[in-house]
């Protein structure tokens, strides 16, 4: 059996610590904890699940803290966590599993990182993260900011899932990290030169994030995932700017870096939809049923685009053009997925009245 080492970096903490420490202690060895310049009771919660306290001097860098972290551990694997993620008992009893019967040559385990979830607890958006990875293999973090973990050799894929169940908004923290590097003369390497476009972008500067994702694509040095989620960002700021030329441009630029994807099909179905030309959307729409998410890949995924969104516009699509049948069969299928939706029970309502 492998021992794990379990690797926070905490500043503020305690309305979520213990949570996420009491999902998940029964699978670790050691609990180290980076004290990044707590003021409230973070430590004390941490210290009451017998974790070892390190203080780190804060310097607006998420990887050299996470560097930090990981020099402090000591068990064969490090596995980490953000102070406002947890597992559920159902994963926690597979981690326990996995930590019994992981091969001694696997240097790293992916999991699915949860990012939301819907009233039904279906999840909604999410991607995979290196979570579990093998100590001795020194592996680091990179990026002040969107930091990742640099791993290679035997790495696996999971069933297992970490939710992020964030309580509070870091979105001005994160642009003004940028904004300070920017300021100091830094020159942005191409992967934040992505994130600094969706910090602008998330924080409704859209004509400056617009101008940086163009830049980022422009480099043709992006990662495949980043370069179609900087086109699907660049539709969401044309669609807000009514600006039709540019949202078909966009969404046809990312077939450029695969086939495609099932939200860029719902975005052409609603653009169609927008432009009341039903039969086009429809057939945009209906690809997007047909296209399910890679399990095994490490990018974003919107999970809503190839289950019931496609269906609940296709519901729309059909009761325009009076197959009123056929919509409701879409309604249906929409409600396996979120029963409770008054959409769906509208919908439902009004095509009984119909048929």
């Amino acid at each position: 059996m492998i021992s794990i080492s379990l690797c926070i970096i905490v500043k503020d903490e305690e309305t979520v610590l213990g949570r996420c420490l009491a999902s998940v202690r029964d699978a670790v060895d050691e609990i180290i904890i980076i004290d990044t310049g707590c003021t409230d009771n973070s430590i004390a919660i941490a210290k009451a699940f017998g974790a070892e306290i390190h203080k780190f001097t804060w310097i607006d860098d998420f990887a050299k803290a996470r560097n930090y972290a990981f020099s402090h551990a000591t068990k064969d694997y490090i596995l980490w966590l953000d102070a406002d993620d947890y597992i559920t008992r159902d994963t926690l009893a597979n981690l326990i599993k996995l930590k019994e019967t992981l091969a001694n040559d696997v240097d790293s385990v992916t999991m699915h990182y949860i990012l939301s979830q819907d009233s039904n607890g279906n999840t909604t958006n999410s991607l995979r993260r290196n979570r579990l990875v093998k100590r001795s293999n020194n592996f680091k973090w990179i990026g002040v900011i969107h930091e990742y973990l640099d791993v290679s050799g035997n790495i696996i894929n999971s069933g297992l899932s970490v939710i992020h169940g964030k309580l509070k908004s870091s979105i001005g923290r994160n642009l003004k990290i940028y904004e300070s590097l920017i300021a100091k003369g830094e020159i942005l390497s191409t992967r934040d030169m992505f994130y600094y476009a969706n910090e602008l972008f998330d924080n409704n500067r859209i004509d400056e994030s617009i101008v940086q994702y163009k830049a980022f694509l422009d480099t043709n040095l992006g990662w495949v995932e980043d370069n179609k989620n900087a086109c699907s960002n660049l539709v969401d700021c044309f669609n807000y700017k009514n600006d039709t030329e540019n949202v078909f441009k966009y969404i046809f630029k990312s077939f450029e870096y695969d086939v495609p994807r099932a939200d860029f099909c719902c975005q052409l179905g609603f653009k169609f939809l927008s432009l009341e030309k039903f039969n086009q959307s429809i057939f945009w729409y209906e690809l997007a049923t047909t296209l399910k998410p890679d399990e095994n890949n490490l990018g974003f995924t919107n999970h809503a685009s190839s289950t019931w969104l496609p269906h609940l516009q296709l519901c729309v699509c059909y009761s325009r053009i009076g197959k009123l049948n056929i919509a409701n069969d879409h309604n249906e299928e929409a409600g396996k997925y979120i029963p409770d939706s008054p959409k769906i029970i509208h919908n439902r309502n009004y095509l009984k009245d119909k048929i």
